[in-house]
């Protein structure tokens, strides 16, 4: 993580998004802003942070790991998203990890100034419970979708969530070799079952095998396999 001092930034993302009015004038000069690198995490299931987070720039992977080490995907995350709230309202260590996909750039919140200037102001904690409750609803479908759907959908849902379809962005299409390894677990599936649809995809010509990952060849026909991608 790396902190970024540019107030003008801050107060650019906060017109874009419209949320300065959540914000009062004493908790405004306190908010930074921060980046973090693909494939960093910017926070971990059992540990703690001292900061809320805003998300307004890149995408994001939720999930939980089980005590035997096995991940579940509970969503993907773009802006505009929170990272940290429920946490600091229970005072609790996180629940889950939250893993970059495409660099991030969130404003950060540190416990002290909500502690101070926060905790009374009726817009900010309104759109705290608006964000709260929505995941809520995500993680609900999340896990219907797990139980009900098949690997083909989650693994094309999947496949459309870890890759982009921006042109310039760096990981366009692509899928690499570590996501593959956790892919069975973070879907809900083996890995030999996996290697099954892998190949049905790629004889379908959705996707190829490319330098020890996999590469998308059809967005639109992963996009008509998912439906609804619940995993966004």
């Amino acid at each position: 993580m790396e902190e970024v001092k540019d107030q003008e930034q801050i107060e650019q993302y906060l017109q874009a998004y419209q949320i300065k009015h959540i914000f009062n004038e004493p908790l405004l000069p306190h908010l930074s802003l921060h980046r973090f690198k693909q494939g960093e995490y910017i926070c971990t299931q059992g540990e703690s942070s001292p900061y809320v987070f805003i998300l307004v720039k890149g995408k994001v992977k939720v999930f939980t790991t089980s005590a035997e080490g096995k991940a579940l995907i509970i969503s993907f995350k773009k802006p505009l998203e929170v990272l940290g709230e429920i946490e600091y309202f229970r005072g609790i260590d996180f629940l889950n990890t939250v893993e970059v996909i495409s660099p991030v750039l969130a404003i950060g919140i540190h416990y002290r100034w909500l502690n101070k200037y926060g905790r009374d102001h009726a817009p900010l904690l309104q759109f705290l419970l608006d964000i709260i409750t929505q995941k809520y609803c995500v993680k609900s479908n999340s896990l219907s979708f797990n139980l009900m759907h098949p690997v083909e959908v989650r693994l094309a849902s999947y496949v459309l969530s870890v890759t982009s379809d921006e042109a310039d962005a760096p990981y366009e299409g692509q899928v690499g070799a570590v996501n593959l390894k956790d892919a069975a677990n973070l879907i809900g599936t083996s890995y030999r079952h996996l290697n099954r649809v892998i190949k049905q995809f790629c004889a379908e010509g959705l996707i190829e095998r490319a330098n020890g990952g996999i590469l998308v060849k059809d967005r639109e026909g992963l996009r008509t396999l998912a439906g609804n991608n619940i995993y966004e």
